[in-house]
């Protein structure tokens, strides 16, 4: 839908004939779309509570307005009265100031400002559902095993849609304390492995495949003692075929629940790497799948952000580099240049370094414009709770220079991007050509 047939209408003025776009993220609205005409006042209440000061509208596709059309649901700024039954204003009331430059601003970034929020506050809602069905899955998957199965397959199935509906998925960064590591890993890779799944132009039924193995490839971790559910650079070889084990463990629970071949074969395959070097059959590309080759790469990339111990941490682009450098046999090319594209230079929750020598750290980043994140910049003049996401594809003199480590960071940065120990992600929708939270 093009920029250029479009304008920006106060929220005052909707009415139903109006088609209208909300620059919202996907999941900051009720309705199934962004886009649509309005055909009723209830849908303008809604739009109203969503706290916009405008929104965009396109008057090619919009109704012709005309005598008998209603009126609109409250009046324009500048009259005090609404469509609410009260009395119309003196004439005292009747005509209010124009906003100054100043006081426009500071209603934009306000409404930006929310608008963030309630993204944010939507992802970390919706991850925190999933992290809660994962653990019911490991407490109830023995005694009610084909309805954790349904329950965890009808989790997948909304992601996905939300996935695949109109506009481009962001990868968000999301809030520091998300959940213990055991639920947390799981859920991430489902939702990097959704992402890169789509990016791979996998159909909406493998993609449903891949979330519900994504999710579930380390349910057997359950089974263990707790000192063996990860890998420790100090296990012994018997310890180490120990650990292998939970591929296993994970298999039967998944047939216990009845999961279809195709997802048993990525839980399977979870640990096997394209140079043969991996675990349980020491496969190599030509015998896995293409979701086993997407779950072995996301799975790899999450534990280096967040493994067992914090002080083994990499952040998001160190791990992304050691994976492009050193790693580059043992993943499928393609799938690894896709992953690579999607999550840009700087995946979100990289600190950095930018062009003007201040700091930044990304926290969303849009598969068409990897190089281009929006990050959240250092500035000791804005409180920290009222900091902006700033998008580098419009503010080229912030462009990023170089990745840091949050060590390198003077205090009082540190203190006010508090670069997350333990990385978490989810996805929001982008509108057209906006941007998230824009």
């Amino acid at each position: 839908m093009g920029e250029t047939s479009s304008r920006w209408i106060d929220v005052a003025q909707l009415r139903r004939g109006l088609f209208i776009q909300l620059d919202l993220g996907w999941m900051d609205h009720p309705f199934p779309k962004g886009s649509f005409k309005i055909t009723s006042n209830d849908q303008i209440k809604t739009i109203l509570s969503l706290g916009l000061s405008q929104v965009r509208y396109f008057p090619d596709q919009s109704d012709a307005p005309s005598d008998s059309a209603p009126a609109p649901l409250i009046e324009p700024e500048g009259s005090s009265h609404r469509a609410s039954g009260l009395s119309a204003p003196n004439p005292e009331q009747a005509v209010q100031p124009a906003l100054s430059e100043a006081d426009m601003l500071r209603v934009q970034r306000r409404d930006r400002l929310a608008a963030q929020r309630r993204s944010l506050a939507v992802c970390e809602r919706r991850f925190g559902e999933a992290t809660q069905q994962y653990r019911k899955v490991v407490e109830q998957a023995s005694s009610r095993a084909v309805q954790m199965r349904e329950e965890s397959t009808a989790l997948i199935a909304g992601c996905v849609d939300d996935i695949l509906a109109e506009g481009e998925s962001a990868i968000r960064l999301l809030s520091e304390a998300m959940g213990e590591r055991s639920a947390v890993h799981p859920v991430n890779v489902m939702v990097v492995s959704l992402l890169l799944g789509k990016a791979l132009g996998l159909p909406a039924a493998a993609l449903k495949d891949l979330g519900l193995a994504a999710l579930l490839h380390d349910l057997g971790k359950a089974q263990m003692a707790e000192r063996m559910r990860y890998q420790d650079p100090g296990f012994s070889t018997s310890e180490q075929l120990v650990y292998q084990e939970h591929v296993e463990h994970s298999l039967v629970m998944g047939r216990r629940m009845g999961l279809s071949e195709d997802v048993l074969r990525s839980i399977a395959q979870h640990h096997e790497l394209a140079d043969g070097s991996g675990f349980p059959s020491g496969l190599v590309g030509a015998n896995l799948s293409v979701s086993g080759k997407i779950l072995a790469l996301v799975n790899r990339y999450d534990n280096l952000c967040n493994p067992p111990r914090l002080v083994n941490a990499m952040t998001p682009h160190e791990a992304l580099s050691l994976i492009f450098a050193q790693m580059k046999a043992r993943f499928d090319t393609a799938t690894l240049g896709a992953f690579i594209r999607m999550m840009g230079v700087y995946p979100p929750g990289s600190v950095v370094q930018l062009l003007n020598d201040g700091y930044a750290i990304v926290v969303s980043v849009n598969s068409t414009r990897p190089l281009k994140p929006y990050v959240i910049v250092f500035d000791a003049n804005v409180p920290r709770d009222e900091a902006l996401m700033v998008d580098l594809e419009h503010t080229p003199e912030l462009g990023i220079r170089r990745s840091l480590k949050p060590s390198q960071l003077p205090r009082a940065v540190q203190d006010y991007l508090s670069p997350r120990q333990r990385v978490s992600y989810f996805f929001e929708r982008v509108v057209g050509t906006d941007r998230p939270g824009a």
